[in-house]
């Protein structure tokens, strides 16, 4: 599991929301210690706790997670009680809470596709792709896996994928050549989009195959013709690029290895919580 972002990390998100301080609660200081909350208004799967928690400790809060990540809430579920200074709780609680919103959303969705693919071919993996809000990767990512999916490469830095636009500059057997110079063979990733495309990555020594962007038919035949030249074993076949929730059985059934979709995290639907105080300790 990856670990939280470091917490200067998430003081920039403070920083952005509160550059000058918190002008309403210090208006009607001094506001007290009080018990608070925070609430799921619908069912989901929870991410984000430790990111929200370490929020709320550094600023003097105790935080009690009634929930941990990865675990399922219904309507009216505690989240995680909160007891501390008020103005210290205020300060937080919109920057944890969409933290914690925008996580569980995606852990949510990914949850959703894993179940779905898993009643087709429990052997297929659902991973997310670099389609992540600037400046919230590590958290998108994160929370994709709290879901049940893979992070797939977090960056350029990590991993070889020869895209389309490359091969507008150089020929797939060059790109390939030069690639395997630089990185093992399972690092080495190349996207294609017809069975000949494919057929050539595989017989030029590309260790992961991309299918972008192509219907499940012609998948199934490009597999077909792979498995017929005695290419298919020992490389990993993912397919990618307009798959969702209406689709994703259809490429399930096909002997692919994993399924990347970009939707985990380029348009979530943030997960419905919400913040209470419960009551002033006087």
């Amino acid at each position: 599991m990856p670990l939280p972002l470091p917490l200067a990390d998430l003081l920039r998100f403070i920083a952005e929301d509160a550059p000058s301080g918190d002008l309403t609660s210090s208006a009607l200081a001094p506001l007290g210690r009080c018990r608070a909350g925070i609430r799921a208004k619908e069912q989901g799967i929870i991410a984000g706790i430790g990111e929200a928690s370490a929020l709320f400790s550094h600023f003097g809060i105790s935080v009690t997670p009634a929930l941990h990540d990865g675990d399922a809430c219904r309507p009216g579920s505690l989240v995680m009680a909160l007891e501390g200074d008020a103005e210290g709780i205020l300060l937080v609680e919109r920057t944890a809470l969409n933290i914690l919103s925008r996580m569980s959303g995606i852990a949510t969705a990914t949850r959703e596709m894993v179940e779905l693919a898993g009643k087709v071919n429990p052997a297929v993996r659902i991973a997310a792709t670099r389609k992540t809000c600037p400046g919230m990767r590590a958290l998108d990512k994160k929370a994709v896996v709290i879901g049940g999916g893979e992070a797939h490469r977090a960056t350029l830095s990590d991993a070889i994928l020869i895209k389309d636009n490359h091969l507008q500059l150089v020929s797939l057997g060059e790109a390939l050549r030069r690639a395997l110079l630089k990185a093992p063979r399972d690092r080495v990733e190349v996207e294609v989009g017809s069975l000949e495309e494919a057929v050539a990555a595989a017989g030029a020594g590309a260790g992961v195959i991309m299918f972008d962007n192509m219907d499940s038919p012609a998948v199934g035949d490009a597999i077909r013709e792979l498995r017929a030249r005695g290419l298919r074993d020992g490389v990993l076949l993912e397919a990618s690029g307009g798959i969702g929730p209406g689709n994703l059985a259809e490429y399930a059934r096909l002997d692919l290895d994993r399924i990347s979709l970009g939707s985990l995290t380029h348009s979530i639907r943030a997960l419905d919580l919400s913040p209470e105080v419960i009551s002033r300790i006087d």
